[in-house]
């Protein structure tokens, strides 16, 4: 990948997507997966979690947004990946607004510093 970034993958619901897709992160690898997964009512747990176990495994992704509410759904997966990179940002979407309590990767970044780091 020398001479390349990295990707930055969304799975999220259909508004979060075409956003997203709108303005160019979309991309096939050279197996011709998506760095997308556009989750609707019919997507189940586990195509989401293996969706998301694979942008993890994938070395052309450097972050990976991913709707809180659709976050939740697979907590136990993203709580047990612990690299820096890929990193794992929890966004709002255009139904359920963004909640700093549910978003366990902020909570550990906050675990890192105590109020004395900021003075």
């Amino acid at each position: 990948m020398a001479g390349r970034g990295k990707l930055i993958a969304v799975i999220g619901d259909e508004d979060t997507c075409t956003g997203f897709l709108l303005g160019g992160v979309g991309e096939l690898n050279k197996n011709r997966k998506p760095n997308f997964l556009v989750v609707e009512k019919d997507t189940s747990i586990t195509e989401i979690e293996e969706t998301f176990k694979s942008f993890l495994s994938r070395d052309d992704i450097g972050i990976i947004l991913i709707n809180q509410f659709i976050a939740e759904m697979i907590r136990h997966a993203i709580d047990a990946h612990m690299q820096s990179i890929p990193a794992v940002l929890e966004i709002p979407s255009k139904e359920h607004p963004y909640d700093a309590s549910k978003d366990s990767i902020l909570r550990r970044a906050k675990g890192m510093f105590s109020a004395e780091d900021f003075r």
